[in-house]
């Protein structure tokens, strides 16, 4: 009997868990051969072509185009032309389906509820951990029913959610680990536990009805109440006291905006008709879905601003001398073509090893720095889905001619998706160069697990003070970011010392 074989989702680096099926590149009933490009994949990081790993026939295709599985899921099934398709698709019914496909189209049909989507994902994975004859059971209170996958409430200073997002989960023993928040930082509200628990099939009552009964209006005296002539002539004309009204105008008057905010809350029927009346054309726009990788980004860069304490430093670094080098070699050595970005690199590296406790990631789970021995720089690289820091590994040890030709190298394929995953996670250090954008200046956000970044500008003409005398230097402005966890002011001081000396002195880079 010949034998059925499956096409899987390969895993392209330690932190990949998913892929997204890009484009299939054969059809169903192609023969394909060894190490042939069957499909494209798509990754956090980049999108990758999937080879055969063996001869075939490809019988039938089970994730789509767009569809996203996790590492192992199956994709195709492929087998000879002597299997029957009856015997492929009970093959493919055994499969049960393809239950790691994520549910696009339930996602598409809220797409203003991304938070609740999320959280449906999230509740159906959770492991049961109770009886069969419990899984189901809710805990119903005052119009409150939590879905058992939601219950079991946990205090924990991981999770980010507001005070009365902690108090109400509490009371109602909500776990606030499997909800997504949607608020700044990825904050948990009210709004998210409701709509969490709704979207798992329990219920919660409306947000906005659970307030308590209307407060009592006030019957003091309001003619000593400091007001502009037309908030007081509203009040009078609506019957609302000035004590009642918030005093946000100037000198800590009662304004109109006030009066006209208490009128809306006493009168939200007859508010609502008022704004009918005058309707506003909304503004249009266009919703573009976020690939894996702006996800990814997102992800990672909102993680590392929230938990690595940021500091910043800035030098202006004198580049007269390292371009004078550069086009002293570009023009004696025809087949080099060196850039300022390659030069900086080499110094950044040279500093490296001279202040090595700037040379480090952060183990968070360990609580742990790691310090290397040699200089992985990652460099940013724009590419049209996002952004890519491909890694000049050993820096320190090539010269600037190998760091020219693997700085180009890598851009080049990074463009076009071709990266292997050891050429882009890792490193022990990061460089941002917007220079041949014009930024003289700017910030970077550190690249985790990495301890600092380094921002730099355009080199541009300027006005500097030499011995008493103002004179024209072309003058590079450099922002390097660190983390306060692992290195200090100081610590971050000394490395910008370091690489200021090697750019301004770039024989010491070539020695």
């Amino acid at each position: 009997m010949s034998e059925i074989k499956t096409l899987e989702i390969p895993k392209w680096g330690l932190s990949m868990e998913e892929g997204t099926i890009a484009e299939w590149l054969i059809q169903e009933g192609t023969q394909f051969s060894k190490g042939q490009e069957i499909c494209e994949i798509e990754t956090t990081k980049i999108v990758n072509v999937l080879e055969a790993p063996f001869d075939g026939l490809l019988r039938k295709i089970i994730a789509k185009d767009g569809d996203t599985l996790v590492v192992g899921g199956i994709i195709a099934i492929c087998a000879d032309a002597q299997v029957s398709d009856a015997e492929v698709e009970a093959f493919a019914q055994s499969l049960g389906g393809t239950p790691a496909v994520t549910e696009h189209k339930a996602v598409a049909a809220v797409p203003e509820k991304v938070a609740v989507a999320q959280v449906e994902t999230k509740v159906q994975a959770a492991p049961k951990q109770n009886s069969v004859g419990h899984a189901s059971k809710a805990v119903a209170q005052g119009g409150y029913s939590i879905p058992a996958a939601l219950q079991g409430y946990q205090q924990s200073d991981d999770i980010f959610a507001t005070p009365h997002a902690f108090k109400l989960a509490e009371k109602h023993n909500v776990n606030l680990s499997q909800i997504t928040g949607s608020g700044r930082e990825g904050r948990i509200s009210v709004q998210d536990v409701q709509a969490a628990v709704q979207a798992a099939g329990g219920s919660w009552p409306d947000v906005r009805h659970q307030a308590s009964t209307k407060a009592a209006k006030s019957k003091a005296d309001d003619s000593y109440v400091l007001a502009t002539p037309v908030a007081r002539r509203l009040a009078k004309q609506w019957g609302i006291n000035l004590h009642d009204c918030r005093a946000s105008g100037s000198r800590g008057r009662v304004c109109k905006e006030d009066v006209e905010a208490v009128y809306q809350r006493e009168n939200p029927v007859q508010a609502q008709h008022a704004d009918h009346a005058h309707p506003t054309e909304s503004a249009k726009f266009t919703t573009v879905a976020m690939n894996g990788m702006r996800k990814a980004i997102a992800s990672r860069l909102q993680a590392a601003k929230r938990n690595a304490p940021h500091f910043r430093l800035t030098i202006d670094l004198n580049v007269e001398s390292v371009q004078a080098l550069r086009q002293q070699i570009n023009s004696t050595v025809p087949q080099v073509k060196l850039s300022i970005n390659d030069m900086l690199i080499k110094a950044a590296a040279a500093a490296l090893i001279k202040v090595p406790q700037v040379n480090v990631q952060f183990d968070e789970e360990n609580q742990q720095i790691l310090q290397f021995e040699q200089a992985d720089i990652s460099v940013a690289v724009a590419i049209e889905n996002g952004l890519i820091t491909p890694i000049i590994k050993a820096a320190n040890r090539k010269s600037l001619a190998q760091i020219s030709n693997d700085m180009r190298d890598l851009a080049t394929r990074a463009k076009t998706g071709k990266l292997a995953p050891d050429e882009f996670q890792g490193g022990s250090f990061s460089i941002s160069n917007l220079g041949m954008l014009g930024i003289q200046q700017f910030d970077a956000i550190i690249n985790p697990p990495q301890g600092a970044i380094l921002a730099l500008g355009a080199a541009e003409k300027r006005a500097v003070v030499e011995n008493d005398e103002i004179v024209v230097r072309q003058m590079v402005t450099a922002t390097l970011s660190c983390d306060h966890r692992v290195i200090d002011g100081a610590l971050g001081a000394q490395f910008l010392s370091a690489f200021k000396q090697f750019v301004e002195n770039p024989a010491l880079i070539l020695v």
